[in-house]
């Protein structure tokens, strides 16, 4: 058998490389880990608030369109009104009626652009997190490839005898 004898001081290099490489390896796998932990719990927690949003789009929509309806009964109400006072000016009553009719109208325009306000900034929320999960995702694809190579190159240290 022909087997070549490793000197002491060679032995020593060896071993110093492995344990290195080890070390490098464990250090860099750990925090990769809990990188990639912390990525899939963020990750996790956006799509339970996303699911969220989406279950209360349809509600937002339903309150835009009530409130929409609303302003346009509001303002036939109060064209009527108009109209019928515009008929009798003198009446008081006709004006009093008129005067409330275009203060519900008003009420029920504010209330209709904050429902499409809402509805607007319900739809931006929903966006920023469809793209802070696709951003997460790739972070989290990126960690899991440079998991894979650092497994790979503390694998293939090469051993000279």
């Amino acid at each position: 058998m022909n087997t070549k004898r490793v000197s002491p001081l060679g032995m020593k290099k060896i071993l110093l490389l492995i344990s290195t490489s080890l070390f490098i390896y464990i250090s860099t796998s750990a925090q990769v880990n809990t990188d990639s932990l912390s990525l899939v719990s963020e990750i996790s927690r956006d799509q339970l608030k996303l699911g969220k949003l989406q279950n209360q789009l349809e509600q937002q929509v339903n309150n835009k369109q009530n409130a929409s309806e609303k302003v346009q009964s509001s303002a036939n109400k109060n064209s009527s009104a108009a109209e019928k006072l515009s008929n009798d000016p003198d009446s008081k009553k006709l004006a009093r009626k008129a005067k409330n009719t275009a203060r519900d109208a008003k009420k029920d325009s504010r209330n209709a652009r904050n429902e499409s306000q809402n509805l607007d900034n319900l739809n931006k929320d929903i966006e920023n997190l469809k793209n802070r999960i696709a951003k997460n995702q790739l972070k989290l694809n990126k960690h899991l490839k440079s998991t894979r190579s650092y497994q790979i190159s503390a694998d293939s240290i090469p051993y000279n005898q």
